[in-house]
């Protein structure tokens, strides 16, 4: 067989970083595959790197990955323990309107929108007087207050920052706070038209004495003016 010297052998060498991630893939897979649940013990770094067949420097490097996410942590006298993770942790980090691509802001405008609609049955399970009475605060100050796009916006955000509060749902209101400035960011930049055909005090007056699908078709109506746009888009 006839050797092609003249062939120039350009292939990728594996690096460290690649390695890295490898190993971290195959951790997380390990976990899962052995229903690891939090509070677990995970087996030592020396039986790790055994049988995954890499150094110690790998498999912490790894590891400190997993950590990072809340996925793994080191408790006195017991060792590596699996850990509930902060799902939302990460993305409060990396949540900047001004940092973030435009087709990224729209999915996640797109989110809001879904959110919010699907919201109404979980508000009329948990609802109460007191917070249907804050919601109306902000909405007829946003009526008494003919003042700039600065404080709608503000108002905006106010209002339906609260119905995700209302809905008592921990996780929904943590990811509220990542949606909202987004909202405000974008609702800046396609300047949406003030006047909807169902206004927050509309909405109030729905959830306080409407039925789950009066209020339904009320928040639809109110959020048109986005539909509309994604339509045209």
């Amino acid at each position: 067989m006839v050797r092609k010297n003249a062939i120039n052998i350009e292939i990728e060498k594996v690096n460290f970083k690649t390695m890295v991630e490898v190993v971290e893939i195959n951790l997380l897979e390990f976990l899962k595959n052995n229903s690891f649940r939090p509070g677990d013990i995970l087996p030592s770094e020396v039986e790790l790197a055994t049988s995954l067949g890499v150094s110690r420097n790998v498999l912490r490097e790894a590891l400190s990955r997993l950590r990072m996410m809340g996925m793994v942590e080191s408790k006195k006298r017991r060792g590596m323990v699996l850990s509930s993770p902060d799902i939302l942790g990460a993305m409060e980090r990396v949540m900047n309107p001004l940092i973030i691509g435009a087709n990224t802001l729209k999915d996640i405008f797109e989110m809001r929108l879904t959110l919010e609609m699907g919201m109404t049955d979980i508000l009329y399970i948990r609802k109460t007087k007191k917070d249907i009475d804050e919601l109306e605060i902000i909405a007829q100050n946003e009526k008494a207050k003919r003042v700039d796009e600065v404080f709608r916006i503000k108002n905006e955000i106010d209002f339906h920052g609260k119905l995700y509060q209302m809905t008592g749902n921990v996780t929904m209101q943590r990811f509220s706070n990542l949606l909202m400035p987004v909202f405000g960011y974008i609702a800046n930049l396609e300047k949406i038209p003030k006047i909807s055909a169902v206004s927050h005090l509309d909405l109030v007056h729905l959830l306080r004495s409407g039925s789950r699908e009066d209020f339904r078709k009320g928040m639809r109506t109110h959020l048109e003016s986005h539909f509309a746009k994604l339509q045209k888009k």
